[in-house]
């Protein structure tokens, strides 16, 4: 799991009123709201490492042509309690194969760790009030699961049974 320090990111994001520009003025490592996307994507240039933030209450079905052209996807936990962003980040990795980094920011809890792992979260952005060194921890809690995950969908006991 990557932590990100916002203050150190590579990733921009684009402000103002009028939003991102179409070439010449689009830039590698730019972040756009998912509004922004939409209305730049047809113009934007092809290669250009680009990322997008996603309300948890969008479809993951909406951006599934534009994967390919997106480097990054924000999804966002409004409360901790609110769990939507762990399904858009399974549908990402399990049914679309998305490859691009898929990072976790809004009240992320280091007590969320080992679920946002398993559900293909690869960087979180921890709420101010958690520590990055809990949340590693966290992260080594359980060595292993009974049930499948992004990463290997098969039950612990298939997983075993295939190895033997």
């Amino acid at each position: 799991m990557k932590f990100i320090d916002t203050h150190h990111d590579r990733w921009h994001r684009v402000e103002g009123e009028d939003g991102p520009q179409p070439h010449p003025v689009a830039a590698a490592d730019r972040l756009l709201t998912l509004e922004q996307w939409h209305a730049v994507r047809d113009t934007w240039p092809a290669g250009l490492p680009t990322g997008v933030i996603v309300p948890n209450d969008v479809d993951i079905e909406t951006l599934e042509a534009d994967l390919p052209r997106l480097s990054l996807v924000v999804l966002n936990f409004p409360k901790w309690t609110d769990g939507r962003a762990y399904t858009q980040a399974r549908l990402l990795r399990s049914r679309y194969r998305y490859g691009g980094e898929i990072r976790a920011v809004g009240e992320v809890l280091v007590d969320m760790m080992q679920l946002l792992a398993r559900t293909g979260f690869d960087a979180v952005v921890l709420r101010a009030d958690q520590k990055r060194e809990h949340a590693e921890r966290a992260l080594q809690f359980f060595p292993a699961f009974y049930q499948g995950d992004v990463h290997d969908n098969r039950p612990k006991f298939a997983r075993e049974g295939a190895s033997a």
